[in-house]
């Protein structure tokens, strides 16, 4: 069995063809995938070259941890899920590829136990999961935010997890106009902001001298959580020094956090509307990649397999 996937060659060379997949185990399901996402953090990082190395790192790969799809079949001890709709938040799958994070492809096989069921009904929207869930991951582990730095789409639904957990609505900054739009929590350009003494900051944007500007901006004893992926930091001691700043480096999220996005989403406190900006056909992808990293209109950019 094969499919086609997207398949990173080296940085910034990038392709669409079949690749052979791993034969499936009895607790393996086989999905196929209608659409999927591409991460401008992660994968950014991947395309261009600078991801730093970790654990399966290398090339060629194939990326993606945002898809979502059917179950058309399974192994004997998963059956019983044939046909459900599941988010796929990637897969190791391929004979002559590495797969990280492997979800962006025609078809996947993956454990059964990671492949998560959510409601049809939402459509494309459903990619977004694994962001949401991030973005949980960055609240769960501490203070909710009462400042949020970035109105991507992270810094977004770190805004909306906020409100939907009753943490109060964050203010947010953003730097570019374009992106201030929002309903329920303030968006402002950060010259307006003259607060110094915020309680909990949490950091979308992803700038590696991020720690500078939050640290003179807390309150004494408050806390700053990196939600982004960085290659390197540094900060200036003193500023941190004179606030007992802590930080806080939220990691990838957990099955807990998925399952708390998802009843957040099922009882109406949590909506994922209006944050995909763009879709292509998945046989567009090599212009797909570049647009969704470099077109600053671009909020989420999602791959259409459904036609392919």
């Amino acid at each position: 069995m094969d499919a086609l996937a997207v398949m990173l060659e080296a940085p910034e060379r990038l392709s669409l063809r079949p690749l052979a997949l791993n034969p499936v185990g009895p607790a393996d399901l086989v999905v196929d995938v209608a659409w999927s996402g591409i991460s401008s953090g992660t994968e950014k990082l991947l395309w261009s070259g600078r991801m730093p190395s970790f654990p399966g790192m290398g090339y060629p790969l194939v990326p993606g941890y945002e898809s979502v799809g059917r179950v058309v079949d399974a192994g004997a001890d998963a059956r019983g899920r044939i046909g459900e709709w599941v988010f796929v938040p990637g897969a190791n799958c391929y004979a002559t590829a590495r797969g990280l994070f492997g979800g962006t492809a025609q078809r996947v096989v993956l454990a059964a136990a990671r492949a998560i069921p959510i409601d049809e009904s939402l459509g494309r929207d459903g990619i977004l999961m694994a962001l949401a869930a991030t973005a949980h991951h960055a609240i769960a582990g501490g203070r909710v935010p009462d400042l949020v730095i970035g109105h991507g789409i992270l810094g977004r639904l770190i805004a909306r997890i906020a409100v939907a957990t009753g943490g109060g609505a964050p203010v947010v900054w953003e730097t570019n106009p374009a992106r201030r739009d929002a309903s329920g929590y303030a968006v402002i350009d950060p010259v307006e902001d003259a607060r110094r003494d915020y309680a909990a900051i949490c950091d979308a944007s992803g700038a590696s001298d991020i720690l500078d500007t939050a640290f003179g901006r807390l309150g004494k004893g408050g806390e700053v959580v990196l939600a982004g992926f960085y290659d390197r930091l540094s900060f200036a001691f003193p500023s941190a020094f004179m606030r007992e700043a802590r930080v806080r480096i939220a990691a990838e999220f957990t099955p807990a956090d998925i399952t708390a996005v998802v009843e957040l989403i099922d009882i109406g406190l949590l909506e994922l509307d209006g944050l995909i900006s763009h879709a292509r056909p998945a046989s567009e992808a090599e212009d797909a990649y570049p647009q969704a990293f470099t077109d600053p209109d671009c909020l989420k950019m999602v791959l259409d397999w459904r036609q392919i």
